[in-house]
């Protein structure tokens, strides 16, 4: 990774996990996508742009193997996601294979371009779904 991406992406998930990710994860509509910590064992709950297609959620990470939530899907697959408020079990593919710019055209606009803009070794997320659990 040259130096001028390492900045990007260290200032990008700075500005991410310090002021963005606490005051959108608090919002009741946001969607969410809570993994397992692969070193504290503890729930990381990470806001995300996507969209569900039938049993499947689909998302593209915009920092690929970079980015935690990732790193913690490698460790364990089995995720949950918050759509419109509530929970859902899945597990968790990560799909090298597939086009995550080809994606992102099927995907909400405003966070596509979004990661578009910002993103660098983009990756395709797809989260098989069981269906919806209480817990909060």
């Amino acid at each position: 990774m040259s130096r001028d991406n390492d900045l990007r992406f260290r200032i990008t998930t700075t500005v991410q996990r310090r002021l963005l990710n606490p005051v959108v994860r608090r919002m009741p509509l946001q969607t969410l996508l809570e993994t397992t910590g692969r070193v504290s064992g503890l729930p990381r709950r990470t806001p995300v742009g996507g969209r569900r297609v039938g049993d499947s959620f689909w998302l593209v990470s915009e920092f690929g193997d970079r980015s935690q939530y990732v790193r913690n899907i490698h460790a364990d697959p089995k995720v949950r996601v918050r759509l419109g408020g509530r929970w859902y079990e899945g597990t968790a593919h990560l799909l090298p294979d597939d086009d995550p710019v080809a994606r992102l055209r099927s995907l909400p606009r405003m966070n596509s371009t979004a990661v578009r803009a910002i993103g660098m070794n983009l990756l395709t997320v797809r989260v098989d779904l069981a269906d919806g659990d209480a817990r909060a």
